[in-house]
């Protein structure tokens, strides 16, 4: 809150929260887990954590990867203890259980190879979003080459099939666009009360086309920024496209953080609405803005992977 009053750019506090928020995940991790599991294993965040986009605590997204052939008798324990401390110092739980805590979320990199396999050629519903999640994943701590053992892994098995990326990039369409609400703004002729969810209508098809791109050319980057001009450097976008989505994408973070910082004000917990009949008339138009950009860029995505023909 602070550093927002103080100005501060929303894609710099995120990359400061998230470094706060690895080196207290880190030290809970030394705290709880004896040190043959932490020998034995690599601790990671996924999702906006990994990307290091995310602001306000939302919930957890993070997982282990344990060496082929070790096991310890404790490691459920120490799992879900980790968990339960978490949750005790405010981070939510994940909604969808994807928490080192379940078993899914904790194996050996074997079974985590296995899991990939069947999230990218399976026909399992939360298949390519689990996936998806997994690609942003970041080392906390212990090995990291068994995390880039795993990523070495999802490449091989993905190589260049045209199906499956565009299999994968079809989730930028998972949220649609609410009747049209968009053309509305700035004017707010419907009620003010109105509120609109900035991550599914905004913020996620952004992120996800830049991440799918990243994964159809081998760009290595988590952050969306760092996609997007790493996108724009290999000629895979142009320059000003790869500008203009990054900025459309600070402004929603933005906008987004001044949302949660007045729910939290009010003593509601933090979500991806925004109420857009307390945005000011320059908001208003900051939002049309970066929406716009958005949308164009659902367009060119679809064109891109021939979404059409799915």
């Amino acid at each position: 809150r602070g550093l927002n009053d103080d100005g501060v750019r929303t894609p710099i506090i995120a990359r400061l929260v998230g470094r706060l928020n690895r080196r207290i995940f880190a030290r809970l991790w030394d705290l709880l887990a004896p040190p043959e599991i932490r020998a034995n294993s690599c601790l990671i965040v996924m999702g906006s954590e990994g990307r290091s986009e995310q602001v306000v605590r939302t919930d957890q997204d993070n997982a282990l990867i344990l060496r082929d052939g070790f096991d310890h008798p404790r490691l459920a324990e120490v799992t879900q203890a980790f968990t339960d401390a978490l949750i005790s110092f405010g981070y939510p739980p994940c909604p969808g259980g994807i928490m080192l805590s379940r078993p899914l979320w904790r194996q050996p990199l074997r079974g985590f190879c296995d899991a990939l396999r069947k999230w990218a050629h399976g026909g399992e519903p939360e298949g390519l979003m689990n996936l998806a999640i997994f690609l942003d994943a970041d080392v906390v701590a212990g090995d990291a080459g068994l995390l880039a053992q795993a990523r070495a892994y999802l490449r091989r098995i993905v190589g260049d099939s045209d199906v499956f990326h565009a299999r994968f990039a079809l989730a930028i369409r998972q949220f649609g666009e609410g009747g049209g609400w968009w053309r509305r703004l700035p004017g707010l002729r419907g009620p003010e009360a109105a509120e609109i969810d900035v991550k599914k209508l905004g913020i996620f098809p952004l992120v996800h086309g830049a991440r799918a791109l990243s994964l159809q050319y081998g760009i290595e980057a988590l952050g969306t920024d760092e996609r997007l001009r790493a996108l724009a450097d290999a000629g895979r976008l142009a320059s000003d496209q790869a500008r203009d989505l990054a900025e459309a994408l600070h402004r929603l973070m933005a906008l987004k953080l001044a949302a949660n910082l007045a729910q939290l004000t009010a003593g509601a917990p933090p979500d991806n609405t925004i109420r857009l009949g307390s945005l000011g008339k320059l908001e208003r138009q900051s939002l049309r803005d970066a929406l716009a950009i958005v949308r164009e860029f659902r367009g060119w995505i679809a064109h891109h992977y021939r979404l059409d023909m799915l």
